[in-house]
């Protein structure tokens, strides 16, 4: 089964791209809540987390702390590498799972991964397509620190934590452009929409109902 990997900075506006496209009729398999479900008590990947880093990245109701895993990772490379090899797998199960599920009970989908850290995670031949939601560095610093409160200085560590702007375009089929206004950046979903429709007539016969 093809599918559209979507991706994008942080605050660069991917989850307003893949809300659109859900409701245009896309199903969205998102990383972030499979990450969630890879370590949810009584998970494989709780209990592993739990044998490499101790009690102390639980909560007092036995689900996972992220704030106190995430102090013990964000400046340790090989902690952060020891977590990422123990999440990144069941991830991938759990979405082998979903695919699986589609492929059976609804081929015809057009199956969007809406996956953050693709770039730096993913490989791009994986995706029929490459879609990378961009907004500028420096504006999406700008809308971490008005939008979300975070410090100027955090903002820019966050953004310069994940893959460069030339990185994530250097990889990338389609570009949806979120510099501008929201009504520009829906234009530009509703097109890639379009494109993904068509190709799907082309290559199964199967054209959108509401079209």
């Amino acid at each position: 089964m093809d599918v559209i990997g979507l991706t994008g900075g942080i605050a660069a506006g991917k989850s307003v791209v893949s809300a659109r496209l859900a409701a245009l009729g896309a199903v969205v398999i998102d990383a972030d809540l499979l990450a969630r479900e890879a370590v949810a008590p009584g998970s494989p990947g709780l209990a592993a987390i739990r044998r490499r880093f101790g009690d102390a990245v639980l909560a007092p109701d036995g689900s996972l702390d992220r704030p106190a895993l995430g102090g013990l990772v964000f400046a340790d490379p090989a902690a952060r590498a020891d977590l990422n090899a123990i999440v990144h797998p069941e991830v991938q199960r759990l979405y082998r799972e979903r695919l699986d599920h589609l492929e059976a009970h609804d081929p015809d989908a057009i199956v969007v991964y809406d996956v953050p850290l693709l770039v730096e995670a993913r490989s791009a031949d994986e995706f029929a397509i490459v879609v990378v939601v961009h907004a500028p560095a420096e504006q999406r610093v700008e809308r971490l620190v008005t939008l979300r409160g975070m410090d100027r200085a955090s903002a820019q560590d966050r953004v310069a934590a994940q893959a460069s702007d030339e990185e994530r375009l250097a990889a990338a089929d389609v570009v949806i452009d979120t510099s501008g206004t929201m009504a520009h950046t829906l234009e530009q979903v509703d097109a890639l929409w379009e494109r993904l429709v068509a190709e799907r007539a082309r290559h199964t016969g199967v054209s959108d109902p509401l079209s």
